[in-house]
């Protein structure tokens, strides 16, 4: 990864990978309306709170900076971060998929999510990390760290709000289910 930044509007961008995945988020906002609580900020400092927001809204300009960024094809950076990016393409489609196949009013643990109870955000975290590694950007490597950080400050808030919403049954999932990625416990 180089530490000089660069920045040239192009074809061959880390745009071709952000757009696609922009693509999925209406899908999601959509099946989320109907199947999931909204998080509330109640429990954090006001801190917390503004770094969150800032963690995901970070992503906007991190898709105006992919239009500048340009890809390193034919270098090993590329060849390496290209599996990973589409690792978390392909695993954020398949969330979509289980989303959509699940009832409303019942939590999604099916498909990715009987490995990981934050399927969405362990797939957006590959994503963001092989978009970094083919671009070998340093600026993208520390928006991704910086969205991680945030999803753990709220993923404890996310989690007391599905506990709310869906009780015994969001329980029972997260004694068998990792929080991030792992094989599920038996039954």
């Amino acid at each position: 990864m180089s530490l000089p930044i660069d920045f040239e509007l192009g074809v061959w961008n880390a745009w071709i990978f952000m757009i696609p995945s922009i693509f999925t988020w209406p899908f999601f906002f959509r099946l989320a309306e109907v199947r999931a609580p909204h998080p509330s900020t109640s429990g954090l400092s006001k801190l917390k709170v503004i770094f969150c927001v800032f963690s995901k809204l970070i992503f906007i300009p991190a898709v105006i900076y992919s239009f500048f960024l340009p890809l390193k094809l034919g270098t090993t950076w590329f060849y390496v971060g290209l599996p990973i990016t589409l690792i978390g393409l392909i695993g954020s489609v398949i969330i979509l998929v289980n989303w959509a196949n699940t009832k409303p009013g019942k939590p999604v643990t099916k498909g990715l999510y009987r490995y990981s109870r934050h399927p969405m955000y362990v797939t957006n975290f590959v994503f963001l990390l092989g978009v970094s590694i083919i671009t070998a950007s340093w600026i993208f490597l520390l928006i991704t760290i910086i969205m991680i950080i945030g999803a753990v400050v709220f993923i404890g808030l996310e989690e007391q709000q599905c506990i709310d919403h869906y009780g015994k049954a969001y329980r029972e999932y997260m004694k068998k289910t990792p929080r991030w990625i792992g094989i599920p416990k038996s039954r």
